[in-house]
């Protein structure tokens, strides 16, 4: 996406004016001009020229053309699309990973690994579809799984390349051509993706991204009878309304929406280890992670230790200039995003619970920009407001057990059903306890990741699955041939 940079009061201020439609930057129909905010100091940085429906509907039109041949490829044409996609992704892992920091504000030392892993993510995809068998036959009768058709693949603000890469790679790899609405709030991060992508000469048509609002844009594709499938991450109030809406054009969908992910801290558990483990999942990406572990379950009997051990452990989450590496949590991707974190920890004091660390606010020093204080609440009962709803950002919620029954009772009793963790020495024990918890991925004393595991979630957490074998299973339907 072609930039053009202006300087107004000592700051360089880029302005995108193109979207990427049929292998090209072209200038935008859509003339609505947005802001975008550094998070660190609420400057302005760039403005963005915001696509419209009819930017929406090129870009459709355009990957319908491509799918005709796109569509009857072959599993090794995937394949050396993928490897050219990982190569030319690679060469700006970098500039990925500093316009995430400087766009966005996560920490350094997160932003990178998610750039990684959603560069990696083309290899995983080629992997997943070498193992993947594509035809099955038994008598006279043959079953090929085949492509969907035109995805509309719809990403958010909080890991953008990741999730970028990860749909596009599992529909390219199922043989389909895309269309992507990334965030508007990444803007800056999407113009470098597609300047890299566009280095891996692909097929016209194959990669089409059009930046614009949820409401003109991913409406546009969620209504259109010419897109099969949408892949959506984000809120669940935004995909229960891709769910009803795209069913009007019988839609297949997979939505990868909320989560308020427990940590089961078991009674063997050595608090040496379990409690920073718990917290690094607690305050990933400064809170703004879908899968972040933001209730922490302790047995009551192990209440009165594990507290001081919390609030000792917090001293390592630094708050600050997410440039830094030293830096674990930076500000929050925006000012309405900073005041629903404070709403929530009013709401929180409101109900009762007890700050154990950090509170309203923004940290010393740290006025400026959309930082708030990592806070820890203890005293938190499972029906408080703080521990049913996705705040996303660093708030975790402490709350104390009876038993290992009552544990796996209130893991289970969310809305929620994403991830989850379990913490104990005792590694058959927690395996049975992981085996009981209703969620898509559940790790087992530190956060781990596995490009050809499943994610996804159960309840509204959302519908589907991504990543590996099953992320590409999500953008395929099988056909039946029988001879009589």
């Amino acid at each position: 996406m072609a930039t053009k940079e202006a300087i107004t009061g000592g700051e360089t201020i880029k302005t995108i004016t193109t979207h990427y439609i049929d292998g090209a930057f072209v200038e935008s129909h859509g003339r609505e001009v947005m802001d975008i905010i550094k998070p660190t100091n609420g400057t302005v940085i760039a403005r963005v020229m915001l696509g419209d429906e009819e930017d929406t509907r090129r870009a459709i039109a355009a990957a319908k053309r491509a799918f005709a041949t796109y569509g009857r490829s072959t599993k090794e044409e995937r394949a050396k699309i993928l490897r050219r996609l990982h190569e030319a992704a690679s060469a700006r892992i970098d500039d990925l990973t500093a316009a995430m920091v400087e766009e966005y504000g996560g920490g350094v030392q997160f932003v990178r690994p998610i750039v990684e892993s959603g560069v990696n993510a083309f290899l995983a995809s080629e992997k997943a579809l070498q193992d993947l068998p594509l035809t099955r036959s038994w008598g006279k009768t043959t079953v090929t799984l085949e492509p969907v058709g035109v995805a509309g693949l719809i990403t958010a603000w909080n890991a953008n390349a990741l999730f970028i890469c990860l749909k596009l790679a599992s529909a390219v790899a199922a043989g389909c051509t895309v269309v992507i609405k990334p965030s508007e709030l990444s803007s800056l991060q999407t113009r470098v993706m597609v300047e890299a992508l566009h280095e891996a000469n692909l097929p016209k048509g194959l990669l089409n991204v059009v930046m614009g609002l949820g409401n003109i844009v991913g409406a546009e594709l969620t209504r259109n009878p010419d897109v099969a499938k949408i892949s959506f991450t984000g809120s669940v109030g935004v995909g229960e309304n891709i769910m009803r809406d795209g069913a009007a054009t019988m839609k297949r969908v997979t939505l990868e929406l909320g989560g308020k992910s427990p940590t089961i801290l078991l009674d063997d558990a050595a608090l040496d280890q379990a409690i920073p483990s718990a917290l690094v999942m607690a305050f990933l990406n400064s809170g703004q992670a879908c899968a972040a572990g933001t209730r922490l379950l302790v047995p009551k009997s192990r209440l009165d230790e594990t507290k001081p051990r919390i609030r000792e452990a917090m001293r390592a989450f630094t708050v600050g200039n997410p440039a830094d590496p030293k830096t674990v949590i930076g500000p929050m991707v925006s000012q309405k995003q900073y005041e629903r974190v404070q709403s929530y920890i009013r709401k929180g004091i409101e109900e009762g619970a007890e700050v154990l660390a950090g509170g309203e606010g923004h940290p010393e020093g740290l006025e400026a920009g959309y930082f708030v204080k990592p806070t820890v609440f203890v005293n938190v009962r499972n029906d408080m407001t703080i521990a049913q709803e996705e705040i996303f950002g660093p708030v975790l919620c402490v709350i104390a057990y009876d038993s290992e029954e009552d544990a796996i009772r209130i893991a289970n009793d969310s809305k929620y059903g994403l991830h989850a963790a379990v913490l104990g020495t005792d590694i058959q024990r927690a395996r049975r306890v992981a085996s009981q918890i209703r969620a898509g991925r559940v790790v087992i004393n530190n956060m781990t990741d596995d490009p050809q595991a499943p994610w996804g979630g159960f309840k509204y957490s959302g519908v589907g699955r991504e990543y590996g074998r099953y992320g590409i299973e999500a953008f395929l339907e099988p056909r039946a041939i029988l001879e009589s």
